[in-house]
């Protein structure tokens, strides 16, 4: 008996390792931080988690001034990818039915180099190998360490929420520009103090804007709380 399971651990060590699920490869079109069309194919990287186009950070310290950081990790993920070749290992498909994969450009892990840089967190609930990465950004204060925000998950959660609550806001479009009692254009995004209770009139000039550079281009400031 112990020479038939011998031989059979034999057999199994004689059998070549099953190779990792091809995954998509060729080309990189980034759409947001953790995202990315790689050879036509929609690619949700897998185990981190980065910030929405429309959030915003809060500076630490100083004036503690209300800025874009989802808009600027989308700007940083493509000067580092943007037009590059990459490999992708396939991990499944989410409910949005884009590819989960891990992937690398030049031979470097894509997950790795945004969450080592600060531009993404890694989201453990889908793996824990960028964990580490995550720490030496944090204790470095690399990228969105230095700033003060919310944790992506939370912010989509806390955004759905919102716009049901909101039934007046189109799509994407959540942040509310107000006008104050005395004429001030302020803007405020999902997650700041006053969202909730920030209520939009049309017929004042009140409005809906998609993203924070949308609405500093169109004259309203950040809210500072």
């Amino acid at each position: 008996m112990l020479r038939i399971c011998a031989a059979f651990v034999l057999i199994l060590l004689a059998l070549p390792a099953a190779p990792a699920q091809a995954g998509p490869q060729g080309v990189v079109r980034v759409v947001d931080g953790d995202t990315f069309v790689i050879g036509g194919q929609k690619v949700r990287l897998q185990a981190i988690d980065a910030p929405e186009a429309a959030q915003a950070c809060t500076e630490k310290s100083g004036q503690k001034r209300v800025w874009a950081c989802g808009a600027w990790v989308n700007a940083q993920a493509r000067a580092l990818f943007q037009g590059q070749q990459a490999r992708c290992n396939a991990q499944g498909h989410d409910r949005y039915g884009r590819v989960v994969a891990r992937c690398s450009v030049a031979g470097q892990d894509m997950g790795a180099t945004l969450v080592g840089a600060g531009l993404a967190f890694a989201y453990r609930r889908y793996g824990l190998q960028y964990v580490q990465a995550e720490q030496g950004a944090a204790r470095a204060g690399r990228g969105l360490h230095a700033h003060q925000l919310m944790a992506p998950e939370a912010y989509r959660a806390q955004t759905r929420a919102q716009v049901v609550a909101a039934p007046n806001a189109t799509g994407d479009c959540v942040i509310k520009g107000n006008i104050s009692a005395k004429g001030t254009r302020i803007f405020h995004s999902p997650g700041q103090a006053d969202y909730a209770r920030t209520v939009i009139t049309p017929e004042k000039g009140e409005r809906w804007f998609c993203n924070i550079a949308e609405a500093r281009a169109a004259g309203w400031r950040a809210a500072r709380r």
